[in-house]
C-alpha cells in the first residue's frame, strides 16, 4: 500500500459569529489517500489557505519541502512517528514551531487514523491502550451573556445536554466591571451546583499579571477550578507572577506548538496544567511528547478542543490512554461544522461522560453533505 495524495479541504461557514474567537466556523480537514482506497482523516486549528499551501507545495528546497511531496509514495503501514520525523526534519528551515506544526499536526492525525485502520485497531490501542471507556466532559460557553439570568440560561442549556461542568470563555469587557463579572461567576456556580467543576478561560482578557491578579479573588470566591490562558504566551515572567495565588494556571491552547515551549511554561512560567490543541502541536506524535514531559514534572495535561467531532474523537483517544483521568472539553459552539462535519456524533450521556470510540482509527468519517455544503470557495452555479 502506498500514499497517493494528501488533501486539505477548507470548510467555512459564513456567519456573523465567524469574527468571534471560535475556530468552529472555519476548518481545514486533512484526508490522506492510498492506492487501496483506505483514507485517513484529520483536521487542524489554523488558517486553512496557509495549510493548503504547505501541503500542496511546491517545495522550495530539501529543508523546505511540501508535506505532500514528503509523503506521496510512502508506506502508510509504517509507524506514524516515522513519517512525523521526516516531515519535521525536511521542513525545519521554515518550520519547527507555529504554522508548520499546525500542518504536521493535521496530517499526523490523519496518518494515525489510517494506521489504525490498517492495523484494525482504534488509535488508543496503539498509544498505550485505553484505561477508561468514557470521559467526563465540560461544556465551553462562548460568547457568554452579560447578565446573571442570561448566564444561568446558558448553563441550563448545557445541563440539558447532560453536562455537569462548564468553562466560561471571557471577553475583554470582563475587566471593565469586576462586580458584574463576579455576579456572572456566582450565577454560574448557583446554576451549575456546588459539585460542578468551573473553569474560566481568560482568552487574553487582560494583558499584564497585575491586571489579571485583580480578577483572582472573584474566581476563588466562585470556586473556579483553574484559570486558562491567563496572559499572552510570550509573557513567561507574567505567568510566573500569577502562579501560586490559590488557583491553578492552564496554558498552551492559544499558540504553543512544541514540547519545548510547554517545558518552558512548566519550569519558568509556573504552569500547572498543559492545554495543548492536539491539531496544533504535531498531532498524536507531538502531544505524546508533551504528556511525557508533563508527567516528569508532576503536571497535568487537559486538551484544548474547540473544533469539530474529528478533534473530539482525537482527544477521546488520547485522554483514554493517559495514566491519569482528565476531563474532555466539549465545545457548545453554534457552528454547524462543530456538529455535522462527521457522520458520527459523541453525545454526553446521563452521567456527564462521553464514550471513547472503539472502531479502527479515529472512529469518524466525513459527512459528504456537510463537506459539499461548506467547502470553500463555494462552487459558482
Amino acid at each position: 500500500m502506498k500514499i497517493t495524495g494528501v488533501e486539505a479541504i477548507h470548510l467555512r461557514v459564513e456567519d456573523p459569529n465567524i469574527s468571534l474567537f471560535d475556530g468552529s466556523y472555519d476548518d481545514c480537514v486533512i484526508v490522506v489517500h492510498t492506492d487501496e482506497g483506505i483514507t485517513g482523516l484529520g483536521e487542524t486549528e489554523s488558517m486553512a489557505p496557509a495549510i493548503q499551501a504547505i501541503i500542496r507545495g511546491p517545495s522550495a528546497h530539501n529543508h523546505a519541502r511540501a508535506l505532500s511531496e514528503i509523503l506521496i509514495g510512502c508506506d502508510p503501514s509504517v509507524h506514524p512517528s516515522e513519517h512525523w520525523q521526516r516531515m519535521y526534519d525536511t521542513t525545519d528551515y521554515v518550520g519547527r514551531r507555529g504554522l508548520m506544526m499546525h500542518a504536521i499536526g493535521g496530517v499526523d492525525l490523519a496518518l494515525w487514523d489510517l494506521y489504525g485502520k490498517i492495523q484494525g485497531k482504534p488509535v488508543h490501542a496503539l498509544i498505550g491502550g485505553a484505561r477508561r471507556e468514557k470521559l467526563a466532559a465540560y461544556g465551553t460557553i462562548y460568547p457568554i451573556e452579560r447578565t446573571p439570568e442570561g448566564v444561568k440560561a446558558q448553563v441550563r442549556a448545557g445541563k440539558a445536554l447532560n453536562l455537569r461542568s462548564f468553562k466560561l470563555a471571557a471577553d475583554p469587557w470582563w475587566m471593565d466591571d469586576l462586580q458584574l463579572t463576579a455576579s456572572l461567576l456566582q450565577a454560574t456556580r448557583e446554576e451549575a451546583g456546588p459539585e460542578a467543576k468551573i473553569i474560566v478561560d481568560a482568552a487574553l482578557s487582560y494583558r499584564t499579571a497585575e491586571e489579571g491578579l485583580r480578577l483572582l479573588p472573584h474566581l476563588i470566591d466562585a470556586g473556579v477550578w483553574f484559570l486558562e490562558a491567563p496572559l499572552p504566551l510570550d509573557d513567561v515572567e507574567g505567568h510566573a507572577q500569577m502562579s501560586g495565588h490559590g488557583i491553578a494556571l492552564g496554558v498552551g491552547d492559544l499558540g504553543l506548538t512544541h514540547v519545548r515551549e510547554f517545558i518552558e511554561m512548566m519550569e519558568r512560567g509556573g504552569a500547572d496544567i498543559c492545554q495543548p490543541d492536539i491539531s496544533q502541536v504535531g498531532g498524536f506524535t507531538g502531544i505524546l511528547g508533551i504528556a511525557a514531559a508533563a508527567r516528569e514534572r508532576g503536571k497535568r495535561v487537559i486538551t484544548h478542543g474547540y473544533k469539530t467531532n474529528i478533534e473530539i474523537a482525537a482527544n477521546l483517544h488520547f485522554l483514554a490512554a493517559q495514566q491519569n483521568e482528565e476531563i474532555l472539553e466539549y465545545s457548545l459552539s453554534h457552528s454547524p461544522l462543530r456538529w455535522s462535519t462527521t457522520r458520527e456524533h459523541f453525545p454526553v450521556e446521563q452521567d456527564g461522560c462521553v464514550r471513547v470510540p472503539q472502531t479502527p482509527g479515529l472512529g469518524v468519517t466525513l459527512n459528504p453533505e456537510s463537506t459539499e455544503k461548506y467547502r470553500w470557495p463555494q462552487k459558482q452555479s
